[in-house]
């Protein structure tokens, strides 16, 4: 992975979470957890995690860069889709562990099996969870996965 300290490295209590300097804490694996909803209307799209070169990327590019858990490797949003990222605004939590990007999304979805949202799905509450437990769909596909990735 990238050195997590092309960023300044975290410091006091204090300065993390009243300072002005950009101090990310890294996990044990040199990653931070990065939330992205849409720039317009609030709606989170995906959580995925960057690494401090994906982090320095998104805000030299302006592009959404992540890095893939699964893949071990670096990728810029809509890479093979199409469907990139334009980051409109960054934020970091008040302990610099997670990333929130706002992004106008170009192309008809951000997640891989072809909706909007990652998060289509949604936890019926109120029952005893077990293992029959039904989610319900509530998003449909904005765009046929086969046709549109490459990899």
């Amino acid at each position: 992975m990238s050195d997590p300290f092309l960023f300044a490295r975290p410091g006091s209590t204090e300065s993390v979470e009243e300072g002005r300097v950009l101090m990310p804490k890294f996990d044990a694996d040199g990653l931070v957890t990065c939330v992205t909803t849409d720039a317009v209307s609030g709606e989170v799209l995906m959580v995925a995690h960057m690494n401090a070169q994906a982090l320095a990327k998104a805000i030299e590019s302006g592009q959404a860069w992540y890095f893939s858990r699964s893949r071990k490797k670096l990728w810029r949003k809509g890479e093979s889709s199409g469907h990139v990222q334009r980051v409109v605004e960054m934020r970091i939590d008040c302990d610099q562990d997670t990333v929130w990007i706002k992004v106008a999304q170009e192309g008809a979805g951000a997640c891989h099996t072809g909706r909007r949202s990652c998060f289509y799905r949604a936890v019926p509450l109120g029952k005893a969870p077990d293992a029959a437990l039904v989610l319900e769909f509530r998003e449909d596909k904005t765009f046929d996965p086969k046709t549109v990735y490459r990899d």
